[in-house]
Order: C-alpha cells, then structure tokens, then sequence
C-alpha cells in the first residue's frame, strides 16, 4: 500500500514540476526575466513538497498560521513584484496546491494544468491582447497638455518618439518649470 501512496506522490510531483516548468517557460518567453523564472520554479516545488508532505500529518492551527507569518515576513523584505510577476507567482502556487491536496484524477490535473498554461499562452500573445507598453517622460510643451489638444500632443509624441503612441496620461504638471509629468501609451512590435 505504501508504494502505491509513493507512486502516486511521483506522479503528481512529475505532473507539477512539467506544468510549472512550461507555465514559466511561456513567462520568460516574453519578460526574458531569468531571475523570476528561476525563483518561480524552485517556489513551485518548494509549496508543492511542503504541502504534500504537511498534508500527511495532522497541523495545528497554530503552527499554519506562523507559517503563514514566516512567509508574510519574507515577503515585506523583498522587493515589490509587479502585477504580472505575482499573477505568475499565483499561478505557480495554485499548480503546486492542486497537485499536492487536489483530490483529482492525475489526468484531471494535467489537463487542468494545460488550460492554465494554454490560457497563459495565448494571453501573452498578440492572439487576444494587442502588445503595449507604457513610459514616463518629462514634456516642455506644456500648451498640448489640455484634453482639446489631446490629438496635437500624441502627434508630437509619435514624431518624437517614433513610437505608435495610443494614450497620453498627465501625470503631474509643474507650472513653475513649464513641464508636465506625462505616461505615454503605445503599441509594441512583436519582440523576436
């Protein structure tokens, strides 16, 4: 029996570890940020042993909930993550939580697994989303920052720029220098 028990262990270990594997491949793809793809996998295995292994025994409320305090320290003495890092990070854990305590069928998981990664995948891509990025500049002109002038100011914008400026946000305004804090939006090209 208690190899069947460990089997069944492997199996969902192998199941994560693929899942978690391609999700944060499709990440890193398309942010190429190497340091949050690492951190990501090795934090996918680490939920996924602890709550696997923690499953197992009885645990006291108490000791949850300083787990979860030990946690809550570490992550007020990291760095702040950015939203999509912690739609990742989140991502991470949920494969990690169902593979270790879901009471599903191993092909059930895998293909749950697969629409996360495939939903991910697709959301990356210019598939669904256009690609746009967003920059903050310091603007003299500040006569363009009224909403009538609004198409003068993202014409200047893109002839400045280069850039295929869609949106202009003011984001401050200082009447004593004669500049404006602007937030330009625009439409990316595809990154090869």
């Amino acid at each position: 029996m208690e190899s069947a028990v460990d089997v069944h262990f492997f199996i969902r270990l192998i199941i994560n570890l693929i899942s978690v594997f391609i999700l944060i491949r499709c990440y890193y793809a398309f942010s190429h940020h190497r340091e949050n793809a690492a951190s990501f996998i090795l934090f996918g295995v680490g939920v996924f042993l602890v709550t696997a292994l923690l499953n197992s025994v009885t645990v006291s409320m108490g000791f949850a909930f300083g787990l979860f305090a030990v946690f809550s320290m570490l992550r007020y003495r990291t760095e702040a993550l950015g939203i999509k890092e912690m739609t990742y990070l989140f991502l991470v854990i949920a494969m990690a939580l169902l593979a270790a305590v879901g009471n599903v069928a191993h092909w059930v998981l895998a293909c749950l697994n697969g629409l996360v990664i495939a939903i991910a995948l697709l959301l990356e891509t210019r598939m669904m989303l256009p690609l746009c990025g967003e920059k903050d500049i310091e603007y003299e002109k500040i006569d363009l920052i009224h909403t009538d002038r609004q198409d003068e100011l993202i014409a200047d914008l893109r002839s400045r720029t280069g850039l295929d400026v869609n949106r202009v946000d003011v984001v401050s305004v200082s009447f004593l220098r004669d500049t404006a804090q602007l937030r330009m939006h625009y439409r990316m090209e595809q990154e090869s």
